[in-house]
């Protein structure tokens, strides 16, 4: 799971990163505002690299695709965009649990003795 939630976070970081550029355009925000927020959400995304495995890190992955989608009444080009990561989040989740049942599952194979072939 920590490789497919990892990659879509990292995916996250510079769609958080491009959204504030296209941010600072907006005559009342200030640069200052812009880059504090998209600067907490784009390190939140890296930390939840590492997290993801830890007990609340995929909750922690839900805020952030709750507050992406909710950044597009700032840029309204994130709400698809939100809504898309949202889903790549929902699907790397669920497939990331499916890869790791597996894995253990091999793995206990293994440990029996049972021949994998």
């Amino acid at each position: 799971m920590r490789t497919l939630c990892a990659s879509t976070l990292i995916g996250e970081f510079f769609i958080i990163g491009f959204a504030g550029l296209v941010a600072m355009k907006d005559p009342d925000l200030s640069q200052g505002t812009v880059w504090t927020v998209c600067g907490i959400a784009m390190v939140l995304s890296v930390l939840l690299c590492g997290m993801i495995t830890r007990p609340g890190g995929v909750q922690l992955g839900w805020a952030l695709q709750i507050a992406l989608i909710a950044s597009g009444f700032i840029v309204p080009t994130m709400f698809f965009l939100g809504a898309c990561f949202a889903a790549l989040w929902g699907v790397s989740v669920h497939f990331g649990r499916k890869v790791d049942e597996a894995k253990a599952r091999f793995a206990a194979q293994q440990a029996a003795g049972a021949d994998p072939a």
